[in-house]
């Protein structure tokens, strides 16, 4: 939730730093410490951080939500570490270039008269995007899913890519 915070390094002060890591890292540290607990009491659980690329691949001008994320990243392994025992799986999901509001509203910006697919085809091919196109929050869920369920129950302590091939890291 929220958006994210995103510029030159020099130009960022404490207080965007301090927001950005109270959203994106400190969230999920919180809701970690309040849904454990009832998790090992019933030996099962499955907890799932939404990250994004920059996690494993940030760009310049990516501080300080890449930063925030890559700590995301590392607060899932530990706790993957420290709740497998108990049967609590910890995984990320680092997302890629998926439909959303967020999109639409930069393509009801763009003066270019553009039908909503026309500009998410254009935007494709702009951003270099891997398979060719956008992903669909379906399609982010269905490995959520997978993941949350008993099908998923050895995977463990890693952060899946779902960006159609987008990241450069594996």
């Amino acid at each position: 939730a929220g958006t994210s915070q995103r510029g030159d390094f020099l130009q960022i002060n404490d207080d965007l730093w301090k927001d950005d890591l109270d959203l994106k890292l400190f969230a999920a540290i919180r809701l970690s410490r309040l849904l454990i607990p009832g998790m090992r009491e019933r030996k099962w659980g499955r907890i799932i951080n939404v990250l994004n690329l920059g996690a494993k691949a940030p760009n310049g001008g990516g501080a300080p939500t890449a930063v925030s994320r890559a700590a995301g990243m590392a607060l899932m392994k530990i706790l993957a570490h420290e709740n497998a025992p108990h049967n609590i799986l910890v995984n990320g999901l680092l997302v890629g270039r998926i439909k959303s509001e967020q999109w639409e509203r930069r393509h009801a910006n763009d003066q270019r008269g553009l039908t909503l697919e026309e500009w998410y085809d254009d935007a494709a091919k702009t951003l270099g995007l891997g398979i060719g196109r956008f992903g669909t929050s379906e399609e982010f869920a269905n490995i959520a899913t997978f993941l949350a369920s008993e099908r998923g129950s050895y995977i463990n302590g890693t952060a899946i890519n779902v960006d159609g091939g987008s990241c450069p890291m594996v």
